[in-house]
């Protein structure tokens, strides 16, 4: 069974990717799974992550390199024995260091293991904050790297880019840099599927830390069932939108260069929009998909921001989602999270 791990900072585009890349590989014939670890209580990309014939894992509310090990153990022991799969990739959360979860994976002995290079993504557009706000966090991420994926070149300036390069050769002079945008497919993207075939590097084990600490991130993730079946997806993404904002708008009164990840999707009948905002300059991206299916109408929100307090976090996810709501008139049921690990067997529900 071959390990892929892919890191990288909170926004840095490792879903995306990894959804790329799983599908690559599930067309070539192989036994695809994949991992995927949500910092926050409440797993919010479910339904985007849903590709016909691999069977998915989420774990929630915490990092699989420090807090969450028993956890993940339990998830790939599950997985070799049910499942079989030939590959398994791993999307820790932002606030995780990769090589640690590699060395805790190396630990459980699960037979026949073999371990891709470990790629740590990092959003071109933003580095210059990442390096500002935490430093000592985001270069761990980069000397842990055996592939440095220096992504979303399409929205990137060569001058970033350029920029990006020379520090990652300066903190990492071992990686393999490649540059591309994952959601375009555009750069080295294809070098990267074809580099993630080879033997990960050994090494010294690092030194333990706790990676959630060191991030200076506070994250809060909650999940309301909507009371509506009107909510029709124009109006829905006008809302989302609107919520989005607002909650930008104060994350930058409290810390003007935060960085991180706010998302919040929206499960509405037939139709599933997610709106995605990675820091304090970028503009919020959104994404629509047709479901074949109608679901219970629900929406799920995460923010996981640096350097502002816990509590203000929890207050403004909270307040601007039931009040905006509240506003249109359109009811919120809260629903109970979820701390334990949650299994998600995908179905065609999506075209990726």
């Amino acid at each position: 069974m071959k390990v892929i791990i892919i890191g990288g900072f909170l926004g840095s585009g490792k879903t995306t990717t990894l959804l790329k890349l799983g599908k690559y590989l599930n067309d070539k014939g192989e036994k695809i799974a994949i991992i995927v670890n949500e910092i926050g209580e409440i797993g919010v990309d479910g339904t985007t992550l849903d590709i016909e014939g691999v069977e998915t894992r989420e774990i929630t509310n915490g990092c699989i390199c420090c807090t969450l090990k028993i956890d993940m153990e339990q998830a790939l022991d599950s997985l070799a024995e049910e499942y079989g799969p030939d590959t398994v990739i791993i999307e820790p959360t932002g606030v995780a260091f990769p090589r640690q979860i590699k060395e805790e994976i190396e630990l459980m002995k699960i037979a026949e293991m073999e371990f891709s290079p470990i790629i740590n993504l990092i959003d071109g557009s933003r580095f210059d904050l990442e390096i500002e706000q935490i430093p000592k966090f985001i270069k761990t991420q980069i000397e842990d790297a055996d592939i440095l994926g220096i992504n979303k070149i399409d929205i990137a300036t060569d001058e970033q880019i350029s920029k990006v390069k020379a520090l990652l050769q300066h903190y990492n002079t071992d990686a393999k840099i490649l540059e591309f945008s994952a959601k375009e497919n555009a750069g080295n993207f294809e070098e990267l599927i074809e580099t993630i075939g080879g033997e990960g590097k050994q090494r010294d084990h690092s030194t333990k830390q706790n990676s959630i600490a060191e991030s200076n991130v506070s994250s809060h993730a909650i999940e309301f069932a909507i009371e509506s079946n009107d909510l029709e997806i124009k109006k829905g993404h006008k809302l989302a939108n609107e919520i989005v904002d607002s909650i930008h708008s104060q994350f930058i009164q409290l810390n003007p260069d935060f960085i991180g990840h706010i998302k919040m999707s929206m499960d509405l009948p037939e139709t599933f929009l997610k709106i995605s905002l990675t820091s304090s300059t970028n503009k919020p991206e959104i994404e629509i998909f047709e479901r074949e299916n109608a679901a219970n109408p629900k929406v799920r929100a995460l923010a996981a921001v640096t350097n502002i307090r816990q509590d203000d976090v929890v207050k403004i996810l909270e307040n601007t989602i039931e009040e905006m709501f509240a506003e249109t008139g359109i009811d919120l049921q809260r629903l109970q999270q979820h701390t334990d690990t949650k299994n998600i067997i995908n179905l065609c529900d999506i075209s990726i």
